[in-house]
């Protein structure tokens, strides 16, 4: 069984050539406070209540890369259960502190979990 925790992040995709733009709307505009560093993708994050908003580009398409990501107690456990009833797993760049996966759900809809470690 796996075992939520909670809501970490969620990934919201724009044009590509739009970054600027989404970070003067998200940062000045709705006053969000930006996460610097050096993320995954050229993304941007920012830090919305208990959780964070990442923004990044992408191109037009089906298979889009949006995702909600879910904290949980267990990352390896997890993994085996969705094994276990036939779904792929897929794995992205590396975050420090955190361990994790994706899954896409029967309508393609990609689902991250996620553990803290260390």
């Amino acid at each position: 069984m796996i075992q939520f925790k909670r809501l970490d992040h969620m990934l919201i995709c724009i044009p590509e050539g739009a970054t600027e733009q989404a970070r003067a709307f998200y940062g000045d505009v709705l006053r969000l406070e930006e996460i610097p560093g050096n993320h995954p993708s050229g993304a941007i994050w920012f830090n919305i209540a208990d959780i964070q908003l990442h923004i990044r580009e992408e191109a037009g398409g089906n298979y889009s890369k949006r995702h909600p990501a879910f904290e949980v107690t267990n990352l390896a456990e997890a993994k085996q259960e969705l094994e276990r009833n036939g779904l792929a797993i897929e794995y992205s760049s590396e975050i420090d502190g955190r361990q994790r996966f994706f899954f896409r759900d029967p309508f393609d809809n990609r689902i991250e979990l996620l553990e803290f470690i260390g």
